[in-house]
This record gives structure tokens, sequence and C-alpha cells, in this order.
């Protein structure tokens, strides 16, 4: 049994050694400041801005059950889903734009 927080994205444990980062909920550039944040594997985050802009998650994907359902980001996670929880790629690709 691990007591490693769970990824609300690909739903894999975050291990200590595993790069991981905070999510604002709703983007501090729209509002979220001191808002609800959710700690998630860096490589999950990364792909969470790269697919949507911050108008996008503030209206629409302002909780972890909206992103998993967004079908781009479903496609992710269950393809991160089958790698090691510590697993981390340079991400490639153009970011998307703000």
């Amino acid at each position: 049994m691990t007591d490693d927080p769970i990824c609300p994205l690909c739903l894999r444990p975050i291990p200590p050694e595993a790069r991981s980062s905070l999510h604002h909920l709703i983007p501090k550039l729209k509002g979220g400041k001191g808002g609800p944040v959710v700690r998630m594997h860096h490589i999950c985050h990364v792909e969470i801005h790269k697919t949507l802009t911050e108008a996008e998650l503030a209206r629409d994907y302002d909780t972890p059950e909206k992103l998993r359902a967004h079908p781009r980001l479903a496609k992710f996670a269950t393809w991160i889903a089958k790698r090691p929880p510590t697993f981390h790629s340079k991400s490639v690709g153009p970011q998307r734009k703000r």
C-alpha cells in the first residue's frame, strides 16, 4: 500500500522521486490565485497547458473530472497510464497560444 498522492489526470501514484507540480484548477490569470490546486505529474500538467487555453481551463475544465473527459487529455491519460509513475519525457510540439 502506498501513501503517495494520486495524479488527478492519469490516476497513477506520484512517488517522491517523480517530477510533479501544482495545477491551479482555475488559472491564476483568470482569478484562481489562492484558489484550489492539485498536485500532478509534471508531464500531465504540461499536457494540460499544451491542450487548453487559460480561458478554456477557467470556463470549462475547472475540475479533474472535466479535464479527464477532454478527448485529447483522455487519450493522453490512457497512454501515460501504461508508463511507470516516474516516467518523464521532454514534451514535443509547439506550446499553444494563450
